[in-house]
């Protein structure tokens, strides 16, 4: 496994443990206690990181994809987020459809 791919299974490890650690104390501590957002921050802080990075300097099989149809559909994936269409899934195949349909007309 490759450094990248390494730091990112850990990270996403990292993530899941805050996760499940903030639905074990969930119950305990309500949505609005602190150490309840400190931890959705914290995963939602690491997520963007990745994001930032796969679409600037991208690594294996996305390093062949236009940094134009990378813009896209990071693009189209907040403002379906912004937008509410669907939750996170929704903004995720929405900005997955855009690149995809960029890099293919891009040839």
């Amino acid at each position: 496994m490759s450094g990248p791919d390494l730091a990112l299974l850990l990270t996403a490890l990292a993530m899941l443990a805050l996760r499940a650690a903030g639905l074990v104390v969930a119950g305990a501590l309500g949505p609005r206690h602190w150490l309840v957002q400190w931890a959705a921050a914290v995963s939602q802080a690491t997520l963007a990181a990745f994001v930032a990075l796969a679409v600037t300097v991208p690594g294996g099989a996305l390093a062949s994809v236009p940094l134009a149809a990378r813009l896209a559909g990071l693009a189209a994936g907040l403002l379906a987020w912004r937008l509410r269409w669907g939750g996170l899934l929704g903004a995720l195949l929405a900005g997955l459809a855009v690149l995809v349909g960029v890099r293919a007309a891009m040839g």
